[in-house]
């Protein structure tokens, strides 16, 4: 029973990964309003020759369709080459499947709570520590070192980034004249998105760190022990 107990423990720590992971990006992909209030501040009406509103319906138009709210992609009034639409289909792949992890993730990390809470058990520690705080360290550490490489070249990450989730493809290399949709997706905008998930991402890894190292708050059932 105890092995079996820190098997689930070593299991638990890639789902809490993944579940910080994936839901440190769905607020970027999510909120709007994350995108609308950068319209001016990134001079997106002055590139694209768009309205403000024009704009926000457009990039609501392209995170529908990325999304799996619609089944056609479309970009407001912007119009686009097949080539074009060939890339956000990839996209919507790579989004909806971060949605599903993260769905998948979080109900594995929640159904375990849910039975821990009622047999009154923990998971064991492992080295003393939380699969959370494990899951933390792996996490915010790779993310961190990212984070520093990107911003020393943020173009150079930009490349990286598409020739592994877009292997053997070049049709995210848009054409403004084609597929004029780059115009309201500049690469600030893609900077401000990565420093938003990243921020998210190592503050909660910092939460379950710092949580990790204290006593935990659920205890055995009277007679079991401690499961350590």
């Amino acid at each position: 029973m105890k092995e079996a107990k820190r098997l689930w423990s070593w299991l638990a720590i890639p789902c809490i990964a993944l579940a910080v992971l994936t839901g440190s990006i769905l607020p970027v992909l999510l909120v709007r309003g994350f995108y609308t209030v950068q319209i001016g501040p990134l001079g997106i009406c002055e590139a694209s020759g768009l309205t403000r509103r024009q704009a926000a319906e457009a990039y609501g138009d392209v995170m529908d369709y990325c999304m799996g709210r619609r089944p056609d992609f479309a970009a407001g009034v912007l119009p686009f080459s097949a080539e074009g639409a060939g890339h956000f289909a990839d996209v919507r792949g790579l989004f909806l499947l971060a949605v599903w992890v993260f769905v998948a993730a979080a109900g594995l990390l929640l159904a375990g709570a849910v039975v821990c809470r009622l047999r009154r058990q923990r998971l064991p520690r492992l080295g003393g520590r939380t699969p959370g705080f494990w899951a933390a360290c792996g996490l915010g550490g790779l993310f961190l070192l990212i984070a520093l490489l990107a911003a020393l070249d943020f173009d150079g990450a930009f490349t990286v980034f598409h020739s592994i989730f877009f292997p053997g493809k070049d049709n995210w290399l848009f054409d403004p004249v084609t597929d004029p949709v780059i115009l309201i997706l500049p690469e600030a905008f893609f900077r401000n998105c990565a420093i938003a998930i990243v921020t998210v991402l190592l503050t909660v890894c910092i939460m379950l760190v710092v949580t990790g190292r204290k006593r935990p708050s659920c205890r055995s059932a009277p007679g079991e022990g401690t499961a350590s």
